[in-house]
């Protein structure tokens, strides 16, 4: 009989948590490259080398992948035969790794979590709770399965009761084409099918903790219909042309996982959720012999990958920059940013569309007249760092205060992540900005550019404080620009018809 003590199960599960930080797993990372190698659209390979060399940095450095660390969700498979040698609950015992690995002084990761969901929503300050499922099976093993789920695939997560007769592949291609690109794609879309509403959503969610094998199912062929069905979706959602963050290309998807269970006759629950490209989890088993041994990637793994501005590039002083210039910018235009910004998320725009709603004054040192705001909430800082990893956020989150902050404050542009909604798009067009997207999944590659950081309001909500940034050549790209073309309507349509006009290869 094995006997699980409470502290090989803490350890493993806060070491399991600091690695899939700043590893990811060899399978993503093939299937990435392989996607590298073969997209054709320049824009979409040049998002995918940025996540290619992100990845790597934080392999080197013990970093994290994305700022956004995750929303913690464990899966144990509990063998019945199991002893606990612990006072503590098994819920207790993960959340005391959750909180050891994200206050961790040497790789802090970012506090996401919110208490009271639907009032304050007041951080907990060290990422707990976790969200835990437990299965009882036979035997004397424990199996783990981690994963730290970013909010931004999570955000997309959708579930619907079909008919009977519904078609599940039609269905999934239909809400891929409503999700946007805030999910961050390439990624790995994970599907449940049957059983009721609350199965549906659970297998989705466990699927996602599969190796990536879609190529090894292409190359032997589908047996069953999860099977068919996975490469059926696999081929007709990277035929959308959607691409690597929105831009267009071939990669869209790395792999889909489908797992089913058996449904009410009347009824097929179907549930979807994205995992994005800072795809993070790990499976241990423990047996009573020992916390978990958890060996380092190679990093030869990854592949030799040098990011070279195009040709085309342009340099920007944002110090100095004006509408006139800026008017210049169109959809899909790469630009290097330097110069100093504001930062704003969520939390901030709520304050700041209270106090111009309010007509009092923003805080000290909060003038966004002629300036641009980046969408971020950066990971806290280690060692000679002036900022830990600050990648994009979903922007589309802010679109109900754009408006307003255009109106009022003389702002003239932002910078996130994914696409802007119709009403804000005109809102840009009216009042001559521009929106600029920077790499989602590239965080602490971007952290690199950060010269100088520090709160200068609102210090208070944590990482959702103001900050403002010194940047040089910050790598973004025109993803709106001030007549209210975006890149995310004219780069996947033209890649869509690109697709479907010649016969091209996605693996």
């Amino acid at each position: 009989m094995a006997t699980i003590t409470k502290h090989d199960f803490i350890t493993s599960i806060r070491d399991a948590l600091q690695y899939i930080s700043y590893y990811h797993p060899p399978d993503f990372i093939k299937a990435m490259s392989s996607a590298y190698k073969m997209e054709q659209s320049a824009a979409a390979k040049d998002a995918i080398a940025q996540i290619l060399i992100n990845s790597r940095m934080c392999a080197e450095g013990h970093r994290p992948i994305c700022q956004d660390t995750g929303i913690v969700v464990v899966y144990l498979d509990i063998g019945m035969a199991i002893c606990w040698k612990t006072d503590l609950s098994i819920e207790a015992m993960i959340n005391e790794a959750v909180h050891l690995a994200y206050t961790d002084p040497d790789n802090p990761l970012r506090a996401s979590m919110v208490s009271d969901p639907a009032g304050e929503r007041k951080n907990t300050g060290d990422n707990t709770p976790a969200v835990i499922h437990i299965n009882l099976v036979p035997g004397d093993k424990l199996n783990v399965f981690i994963a730290a789920k970013g909010g931004g695939s999570e955000n997309k997560s959708k579930f619907s009761v079909l008919n009977p007769g519904d078609n599940v592949s039609q269905w999934v291609i239909d809400t891929v084409l409503r999700l946007g690109a805030g999910w961050c794609p390439p990624g790995i879309l994970g599907i449940g099918i049957g059983g009721t509403a609350e199965k549906a959503m659970l297998l989705a969610k466990r699927s996602l903790m599969e190796p990536i094998n879609i190529q090894a199912l292409q190359q032997q062929g589908a047996t069953t219909t999860t099977e068919k069905l996975r490469l059926e979706i696999y081929q007709k959602v990277n035929a959308l042309g959607i691409g690597a963050q929105g831009l267009g290309g071939l990669h869209t998807v790395l792999d889909v996982k489908v797992l089913d269970y058996p449904t009410h006759a009347a009824s097929k629950p179907i549930a979807l959720i994205p995992n994005c490209a800072a795809t993070r989890h790990i499976h241990f088993e423990l047996n009573g012999n020992g916390a978990a041994v958890l060996p380092p990637p190679r990093l030869e793994d990854w592949p030799d990958i040098t990011q070279q501005p195009l040709a085309s590039t342009r340099h920007v002083n944002l110090n100095t920059i004006t509408k006139a210039e800026t008017a210049q910018w169109r959809p899909g235009d790469t630009l290097l940013i330097s110069g100093t910004l504001l930062t704003a998320r969520d939390a901030a725009h709520k304050r700041i569309a209270h106090l111009l709603t309010n007509n009092q004054p923003l805080p000290h040192g909060v003038d966004f007249a002629n300036r641009f705001i980046y969408y971020v909430g950066p990971v806290a800082a280690v060692g000679d760092e002036v900022v830990g990893p600050a990648g994009p956020t979903t922007s589309t989150r802010m679109d109900k205060f754009t408006h307003l902050l255009l109106e009022k404050t003389g702002l003239i542009g932002m910078i996130g992540k994914a696409e802007r909604g119709p009403d804000t798009i005109q809102s840009i067009k009216k009042h001559g900005a521009v929106y600029l997207i920077a790499t989602g999944g590239a965080a602490y590659l971007v952290s690199k550019s950060i010269r100088s950081a520090k709160i200068v309001a609102f210090e208070d909500l944590g990482m959702e404080a103001i900050h403002e940034f010194e940047v040089e050549n910050m790598p973004v790209t025109v993803a709106v620009d001030s007549q209210g073309e975006s890149i995310h309507r004219i780069g996947p349509a033209k890649w869509r018809q690109r697709i479907a006009g010649i016969p091209i290869r996605t693996t």
